[in-house]
């Protein structure tokens, strides 16, 4: 049997082939998951079963092939919690955090303790959740259309248990906007990558659903549609709050304005990035 050190080092250096910068990070969760220890390198002279280090170097063979490492593991955190993802589902990132930030602040701001929320485009149910965990007497809803999203977005509310409002609909349809109104807040992180980004996407992104990647020509399809029909789901006073990608601020801050929200507030992410935008639904004259 072969030692954890000889198999990390050799799982590293084949995943250094691809990336070397993130080798000894991807590795070590790799070898986390599989011996279900946090710190699996301590007895690095401790033997490693034949069968499960075939399995350890099988899953570092398809990580240097460029496929995602947390797809490979199954699983992954945000805000502190862990969100079972695969095929079929997008990625938590970190940058969404800055989302769900930006809507706790206009809750604390608002002095709301029991908002309506909707996260449309939900996905993994990642920013839902960390809402209600956060906000626990919130009345939080998930719309998601994809059947492959669907499973993992259900499972993630009862693995983190979280009493969100699960809705399966097609966000840019009327008849699912007309099951939610009366909403303080409206979120949502859409797809939002142009034709451009989708010809020139790494590997790793190429594994994750093209539904959930893809926003049109210039990527602000959703943003265009859901704005105008959701708005009237939304109370007066109410709130909108996007996720969007680099230097689409200027053009979502306008689709916004376009459609009767106002005092549009942008968030840079922990990159220093224009990330989100979160404006007001303006009160009727």
């Amino acid at each position: 049997m072969v030692s954890r050190r000889e198999l990390f080092e050799k799982c590293r250096e084949l995943i250094a082939q691809r990336d070397a910068e993130t080798a000894d990070f991807d590795t070590n969760c790799i070898f986390q998951d599989l011996l279900g220890e946090k710190n699996p390198m301590f007895a690095p002279k401790l033997p490693v079963p034949d069968d499960k280090a075939q399995e350890i170097l099988s899953l570092a063979q398809r990580r240097s092939e460029g496929y995602p490492l947390q797809y490979l593991l199954g699983q992954w955190e945000f805000w502190g919690c862990n969100f079972k993802i695969g095929e079929g589902v997008l990625i938590p990132r970190p940058d969404t955090e800055t989302l769900v930030e930006q809507v706790l602040d206009i809750c604390r701001r608002e002095k709301m303790t029991t908002p309506k929320i909707a996260d449309l485009c939900s996905g993994s149910g990642c920013i839902a959740a960390a809402l209600k965990k956060e906000l626990p007497r919130a009345d939080v809803y998930a719309v998601e259309l994809s059947d492959k999203a669907l499973p993992y977005l259900r499972q993630n509310m009862e693995l983190n248990g979280c009493d969100v409002h699960i809705i399966k609909g097609d966000v840019l349809e009327c008849s699912t906007a007309d099951k939610l109104t009366e909403l303080d807040i409206l979120v949502s992180n859409p797809p939002y990558l142009t034709a451009r980004d989708m010809t020139e996407l790494q590997t790793e992104v190429r594994h994750e659903p093209e539904s959930a990647l893809f926003g049109g020509e210039d990527g602000l399809d959703f943003y265009r549609a859901m704005t105008s029909l959701w708005k009237s789901s939304i109370k007066t006073g109410g709130f909108i709050a996007y996720e969007f990608g680099m230097g689409q601020h200027d053009d979502v801050k306008a689709i916004l304005e376009e459609n009767g929200f106002t005092d549009v507030e942008l968030r840079r992410d922990g990159g220093g990035i224009i990330r989100t935008a979160a404006a007001v639904k303006a009160v009727s004259r």
